[in-house]
């Protein structure tokens, strides 16, 4: 999906798997490698500074570690890998370990038997990651990979904007929300950055407010019934029409991009916006992308999405994603040892030191070094649930539908009742 190319390419951070449920805890001993050589295929997507070294070691450890193992990597730039890895899959042969995001392309790979249930392998060592970042991986109850990376989605604000304003509080409420955004677009502040254009950005008001106005439960029962054609989720597009309607974005926002010199995240980094909701990588972005290439700094603030009054989810639910790996059907038997290194504690702490990874062991999150990483790592721990970003929870087609049909919600030619019968159409189609 290309609207995910900003956030994978500029810092391989991306969507992960959706409604899924915990694993069951099932002992198991761990299995035993044989003795014959064996040739682990590796494909990921971190092809450049600076995870590319970080792997590329792990692996050259491994193999001094197991001479009868040798691990042969094929890094690649995001959609060439989506398009190599298409090619594979099609053939019925894709590779022992490869790079993967989760929800609905994860579901059709294990309806197709193209990717093993490591379930019994890895229960000696999943409980050291964070239960949140196993869910996007977890099919019906059985795991087919293990994340490396997690993150999520929350307000990122300017703290000297907020005090031009004279607002003293972030808001923890929708209604709360809408005043804060009018009181800073009286001062002649512009409150929000919106990368229009690429649509994703979008999505991410309307999923969060139908997660806190239906709960998890209305994202899980939607992909179920293939039905969005329900109270809650209109309910999501009158409320985001709501702030819509208090034309909160940037001038030209329509055609904006996300990393683009003029786009979203440049508008945060050079103070043109309060505002923006985003992920994880939002600084490292806003500094790429800022004229000065340092953003905000310590002027940059983070809060969670508020709640809404009334509605069935809390401020603790978590949306967002993270990069994982799953490991092919045909896969030699070492892979799934391979997997338990990469995600050691040691290792983990040697990615998350690169400031490209949020880890996913808990006992690793001592090297995250940057403040605003800490506060988003500190949230998703605490998380009582997790729902991946809707254009990867679900089937491809509906998740593109669904940033389409926010679009148009934004862009005011379509309205909130008009919105879940399109979406619901495509994901009936199915």
């Amino acid at each position: 999906m290309t609207a995910h190319l900003s956030r994978r390419t500029l810092l391989g951070i991306a969507g992960a798997g959706a409604g899924a449920y915990l694993l069951s805890a099932c002992g198991s001993d761990e299995p035993s490698t044989p003795d014959g050589p064996q040739t682990i295929n590796w494909w990921h997507i971190q092809n450049t500074e600076p995870m590319l070294p970080v792997w590329a070691a792990i692996a050259k450890e491994y193999e001094t570690a197991h001479p009868n193992v040798k691990v042969v990597i094929q890094p690649l730039e995001n959609e060439a890998f989506k398009a190599k890895l298409t090619t594979a899959t099609q053939a019925g042969s894709p590779p022992d370990l490869f790079q993967s995001w989760g929800g609905g392309v994860l579901k059709q790979q294990v309806d197709a038997g193209l990717v093993k249930d490591i379930t019994a392998d890895v229960q000696p060592w999943i409980g050291s990651l964070l239960p949140a970042s196993v869910q996007p991986f977890t099919i019906d109850g059985k795991i087919y990979g293990v994340p490396f990376d997690v993150g999520m989605v929350g307000f990122w604000y300017n703290k000297d904007l907020f005090v031009k304003a004279g607002v003293t509080a972030t808001p923890t409420t929708w209604a709360e929300l809408l005043t804060t955004v009018s009181t800073i677009k009286g001062k002649g502040i512009v409150p929000m950055a919106l990368a229009g254009k690429e649509k994703w950005p979008g999505h991410f008001y309307w999923a969060y407010l139908a997660m806190r106005i239906g709960g998890l439960g209305a994202l899980q029962q939607a992909a179920k019934d293939n039905n969005f054609d329900t109270p809650d989720f209109i309910a999501a597009g009158q409320r985001l029409k709501e702030l819509v309607d208090l034309q909160p974005f940037q001038k030209g926002f329509l055609g904006a991009e996300y990393g683009s010199p003029d786009g979203q995240a440049a508008t945060m980094g050079n103070g043109g916006a309060a505002l923006e909701l985003m992920g994880q990588w939002a600084p490292s972005v806003q500094a790429s992308s800022s004229t000065s290439k340092k953003g905000l700094g310590d002027k940059l603030g983070y809060f969670a999405f508020p709640a809404v009054d009334g509605g069935k989810g809390t401020v603790a639910e978590a949306f967002g994603g993270g990069n994982g790996f799953v490991v092919g059907k045909d896969a030699p038997a070492s892979t799934t040892d391979f997997l338990k290194v990469l995600l050691d504690a040691a290792n983990q702490r040697k990615s998350a030191a690169t400031g490209a990874v949020l880890p996913t062991v808990k006992d690793a999150a001592d090297a995250i070094k940057d403040p605003n990483s800490k506060v988003v790592a500190a949230s998703l721990a605490s998380a009582t649930g997790f729902q991946l970003f809707l254009d990867q929870a679900y089937p491809p087609a509906v998740g593109q539908q669904v940033n389409d049909s926010v679009a148009e919600l934004i862009a005011g030619s379509k309205t909130p009742e008009q919105i879940v019968k399109d979406i619901t159409k495509v994901a009936k189609s199915q």
